[in-house]
């Protein structure tokens, strides 16, 4: 090897040629991963409003819809109101998803862990795995505990849903899918653009803002450009019976919204190989 070749090496990876250095694999870089992630406030505090806002707001509008549904005054199935908090939830999902990336631009510890493992790749897979996983278990404990808590309402007005009617179990484990689907199109986001207001700016206004104006747009691609955009795509996964029947249904709205995702990420993973920390 010649001194220039050595150079580049080391320039690649600082640790290469230290003797007697174990190299972290993927556990240890798991596990650095999720002590980052559980060490920080806004985790807790994130997880905590996903909670809040997911099964409290379910509860509420059960609770104050019940006899409405029940005598048809409501003009919607019960169906479409037993994850209806999970709506704000997604808020809650999209803002960790963000901070799991931008906060370690924004304090310079990237540069930290990026000398500790300097296969990005490597990286990026644990921060997914570790943040992909939380989401879920959050969003799908939200979502039954939203279920239990506003059903109880349902049930005393005789429109009540059990856990084996049609789309009923789909939707409370589609909410964590869903859930960690948003976080991890966020991070990925937040990968590319490396700021967390710009990062929140695009995805809450991809999901929340674009998506509904889209429904405004004239003739059949109009409606398909709706239907294709990630939020609306995704979100028919998480409850019984939607709102809106204009979506895709349930399992193939959620395998176009899962592709976007994966394309996102794929971007994302291709710059953050190529960009310096």
């Amino acid at each position: 090897m010649t001194m220039t070749d050595s150079s580049r090496t080391v320039a690649l990876n600082p640790m290469a040629n230290v003797p007697h250095l174990r190299r972290p694999g993927f556990p240890q870089t798991l596990r650095a991963e999720w002590i980052k992630f559980w060490t920080v406030r806004s985790t807790f505090w994130s997880t905590a409003m996903l909670f809040v806002l997911g099964a409290g707001l379910t509860t509420l509008v059960c609770a104050l819809a019940a006899k409405d549904i029940a005598s048809g005054a409501a003009g919607e199935s019960p169906g479409s109101f037993v994850t209806w908090g999970m709506m704000f939830a997604q808020i809650t999902a999209i803002v960790l998803g963000a901070l799991a990336v931008t906060s370690e631009y924004g304090t310079g510890m990237i540069k930290a862990t990026l000398a500790a493992t300097p296969r990005r790749g490597r990286v990026l897979a644990a921060k997914a795995l570790v943040l992909t996983s939380t989401l879920f278990v959050a969003g799908t404990v939200t979502a039954f505990a939203g279920y239990f808590a506003g059903n109880w309402f349902l049930e005393n007005e005789g429109v009540g849903l059990a856990l084996s009617d049609d789309g009923v179990l789909r939707a409370l484990f589609g909410s964590g899918l869903y859930l960690a689907g948003l976080g991890l199109f966020a991070a990925a986001v937040g990968l590319l653009v490396r700021h967390t207001a710009a990062a929140l700016s695009t995805v809450l206004a991809l999901v929340f803002v674009v998506g509904n104006m889209a429904f405004l747009l004239p003739g059949e691609w109009g409606e398909w450009v709706a239907k294709l955009m990630p939020g609306n795509a995704g979100s028919a996964i998480a409850t019984p019976v939607s709102f809106n029947p204009l979506l895709l249904d349930p399992l193939p709205g959620f395998a176009v919204f899962a592709a976007e995702v994966a394309a996102v990420l794929l971007v994302a993973y291709g710059t953050f190989r190529r960009r310096d920390a």
